[in-house]
Parts: C-alpha cells; structure tokens; sequence
C-alpha cells in the first residue's frame, strides 16, 4: 500500500494514507541503505494495526532538499518584507539558485505591506521573472492572489525568521494555529517558531509544507553542482548565455560577456548579477575534497 509522508518527528513518520494517518518506523533496510524518508515523500507501507506502521519503501522522488528535509516539492514560496526583518536579496538570490538546480518553480511572496509597501522587492523579482506575491497577513491583503498562486501544487513555505511566515499560513487557513512570536525591535529580527517540517492541507486544498527558517535551507546546494550549474541557476540569464564572444564566459568581468552586456542595457536586474557575481566568487576554488 502507498501513502505519504506529512510528518517527520522524534523518529517517527507520519503516513496519511488516506484513510488514516499512522504513526510508523522506517525499516532497518532503508537505514542500511542510507535512505531517509523525507516529507512530500510518497512511500510504501505497512499497517500494523493499532495506528501504527512501517515505511517499507520510498517511491521514486521529484527532488529532495536536505535541509529542511522535505521531497517532491513543486514550488518554493520565499517569503520576504520590507519591514522589520527586511529582506536581503542576496540571501533571496542564494535560494533561487538552489531551487533551480532542484527544479522547483519559485514564488517570491512579500508580507507585511501593510507597514511597508514591498512595490520594490516585487517589481525586483518580478523582473527577474518570478511568481510573485504582495501580501498582509495583518490586514488579508493579497491573500486570495496567494491561495491561488500555490492552488494545485505541493508549496515549500520557506523566509527569515519573524518575517511572518507563520501568520500567512494562518491567514491562509485558520484551522492551523500555528505558533507566532513577536520581532524583537533591538535585534531586528524574530524567533524561529517552526521547530520540524510538517505537510498542511488548506480547506480550499492548497498543499503547503512549512518549515524552519533560512537558517535552515539546503547549504548542501552549494557545492560542486552549483559551481558547474551557476549560469542555469539564474533562469533570467538563460537568454544570453551562449551568446558571449569567449566559450567558457564566467559572466563577471570578461569583454564581449552578453550577460554583462544586457546588465548595462538594463535587460537584466543589476542586483541579480550582484548575487551572480557573489556567489560566483564563493565557488570558484571549490573542489571535489572540500564538499
């Protein structure tokens, strides 16, 4: 029999399988085996009555992120403001990056508008390409155009902690009353109120699993995959790559870089290739050793 994975806890996977949810064990062969099933995955299973079972098997995956554990995600929902934490597109950028390389779809959802508007974040990101939402989970604005920017799809919540992720997933559906904390006006920031990822169902029928903060997401993203994969990972660059006058281009300094090129033209965000550029020099003198 097949379910999924909604909740990972303590040791324990939680398998909705439709008609139940049990609580089960992972079976030793997939530890030997160095699986660990995740959140979002679809599993075999077996009920041992009781409310309980065991994971028998994990079923073939979409993409899997290791930090936070979560699998067969279709969108990754950044969420993000221009009040207190505000935003650092770089970190943004870092993100969808990696959800690129794990063939995520990205929404970039801008809450708290209400005390700042978020017009820059959105048009930044809406020029980059991507989805992109403007919201208050104060107030509701926005939210009807968020319920169906994540409709029919299995949605990553992801953002900084005290950004309000929690409060827009209550907005969303009331009936998940998950915990929310106040920023703290010294440091700028708040406390991280997600403790483990967990799959919600909304009553429209949204799929939203939340999770830890970025303290969180996936560093193992960075590494030699990205190093080779960095031009492709910055979707908006797809147009100009392999237009330069060199092969082999790093797309940061070089003459006749049509990456460059569309910078100064103003055909690509300035800011994007900022974060490029950024992260380019991180990665340069990564090798196979260090990951």
């Amino acid at each position: 029999m097949t379910g999924r994975i909604f909740k990972a806890l303590s040791g324990f996977y939680y398998v909705d399988t439709g008609a139940e949810q049990l609580a089960c064990k992972a079976r030793g062969k997939l530890r030997k085996a160095g699986v660990s099933p995740l959140v979002g995955d679809r599993v075999e299973y077996t009920a041992l009555g009781g409310g309980e079972g065991v994971v028998e098997a994990v079923l073939p995956r979409r993409n899997a992120f290791e930090r936070p554990a979560v699998a067969n995600i279709d969108q990754l929902v950044i969420v993000v403001s221009e009040a207190i934490p505000r935003a650092e597109p770089y970190v943004i950028d870092r993100m969808t990056a990696i959800a690129a390389l794990k063939g995520c779809d990205v929404l970039i959802c801008v809450n708290k508008c209400d005390l700042a508007s978020g017009d820059a974040l959105c048009d930044y990101y809406a020029r980059a390409g991507y989805g992109v939402a403007r919201v208050s989970a104060e107030t509701g604005e926005g939210l009807e155009s968020l319920k169906a920017a994540i409709s029919g799809k299995l949605n990553a919540f992801t953002g900084n902690s005290g950004v309000g992720k929690s409060s827009i997933l209550n907005a969303l559906d009331p009936r998940f009353r998950l915990k929310t904390a106040e920023v703290s006006q010294a440091l700028r920031r708040g406390k991280h109120t997600t403790r483990h990822v967990e799959l919600y169902r909304t009553a429209d029928g949204a799929e939203i699993i939340d999770t830890p903060g970025f303290s969180s997401f996936d560093a193992e993203g960075l590494g030699l995959e990205l190093k080779a994969r960095l031009p492709e990972a910055f979707p908006d660059f797809a147009p100009y790559l392999g237009a330069c006058r060199f092969v082999g281009c790093s797309h940061t300094k070089e003459q006749g870089c049509a990456v460059l090129a569309a910078v100064r033209e103003g055909k690509l965000v300035k800011g994007r290739h900022e974060s490029y550029v950024r992260l380019y020099g991180e990665l340069k003198d990564l090798k196979e050793w260090n990951t």
